[in-house]
């Protein structure tokens, strides 16, 4: 009799501490009714992120951007070119300016006294312009993009006819624009284009805008830039070579280059900031 009493008293007692163990919990984090003992196993599922856009900003230029052409060889001209907005060479001599003070609306800037007779001589403010440009141009080359179709050598380097949302878009070589490509969004959104190669539009073909400000547009290119025979082009152009602009062809945006700038009766104009 005993024995038995003992064998219930102990099986009521197992029953109060399993129950104790799987006590329901009101924890926010398990889904209802489930015993707290599994939290670690089965956590409830969260809202999903929202995928963050790679383009954090415009490329900030800095003093360089106090220029509508910047250029560290020299700027040719093939008379006679429209330039509105501030033009400098560093660190070549001021004699490597080659544009007339009469087809410049703003101020020549020179590391000496050899160029234009209007010219002003500001070694510290251009050397300050390289060394920005450099610093922009490494910060562009290096933003974060999509690995897909559409941001990663899109078109195979042939851009021509596209409609372009923003982002940061990528090639592994040259890119081409042979006909009209449109830039479409709003007035704070940012495009950036990675081309470690070289970048030719051609003849009498257009980069249009919609909805959108070529202050932030963002054109880096390792190899050499051609705009083709009355073309025209937005945004800013960072150029580790050279930038040439062919008969008529016309921008509204910046020519940054890391070698010379060749004008052959061109329409350079900087863009409104706003």
């Amino acid at each position: 009799m005993r024995t038995n009493k003992l064998l219930t008293t102990l099986a009521v007692a197992s029953v109060v501490l399993i129950g104790g163990c799987n006590k329901v919990t009101t924890d926010p984090n398990l889904f209802p009714g489930m015993p707290s003992g599994t939290m670690s196993a089965v956590p409830k599922p969260q809202p999903a992120l929202k995928p963050q856009p790679l383009v954090k900003g415009a490329v900030n230029l800095g003093v360089a951007g106090d220029f509508v052409i910047l250029s560290q060889a020299g700027i040719t001209d093939v008379p006679s070119s429209v330039i509105t907005g501030n033009i400098g060479a560093s660190p070549i001599t001021g004699a490597a300016i080659g544009v007339p003070c009469s087809e410049v609306t703003g101020i020549i800037y020179q590391v000496d006294a050899a160029g234009p007779l209007c010219a002003v001589t500001d070694a510290t403010k251009l050397g300050t312009a390289v060394l920005d440009f450099g610093t922009a141009y490494t910060d562009a080359a290096g933003r974060a993009y999509h690995a897909d179709a559409k941001h990663l050598n899109l078109g195979r380097g042939e851009i021509g006819g596209l409609t372009l949302a923003p982002g940061v878009y990528h090639w592994d070589n040259n890119v081409t624009i042979s006909t009209d490509v449109t830039l479409k969004g709003g007035k704070n959104d940012v495009w950036i284009f990675q081309i470690p190669g070289t970048l030719n539009i051609s003849s009498a073909t257009s980069v249009i805008l919609k909805g959108v400000l070529a202050k932030n547009i963002f054109w880096v290119v390792g190899g050499a830039v051609t705009l083709g025979t009355s073309s025209h082009f937005e945004g800013n152009i960072l150029g580790w070579t050279g930038i040439t602009l062919e008969t008529g062809a016309s921008i509204n945006g910046r020519l940054l280059a890391g070698t010379q700038v060749a004008l052959q009766k061109a329409t350079v104009t900087m863009p409104p900031v706003k």
